[in-house]
């Protein structure tokens, strides 16, 4: 896991596990700032919002911005 403090003060966080990225923010603009920068040097698909990782279920409650994993 790596993260990145931007300049709003919030984070961004990437999670790799083999070939797969994990990407995490609130700030979608930065998101697709960085996918784009990617997408540049590697061959990339995005797959839209991740609903599983490593087994375990991502479940995403905008109303109060909060991520839950089980």
């Amino acid at each position: 896991m790596h993260f990145i403090k931007l300049l709003n003060g919030s984070f961004m966080y990437l999670l790799l596990y083999v070939y797969d990225l994990l990407i995490v923010s609130k700030n979608m603009s930065e998101i697709n700032s960085l996918k784009d920068q990617l997408s540049g040097e590697f061959e990339m698909k995005d797959l839209d919002a991740a609903k599983k990782i490593l087994g375990m279920e991502i479940r995403r409650d905008l109303s109060v911005e909060k991520l839950y994993i089980s």
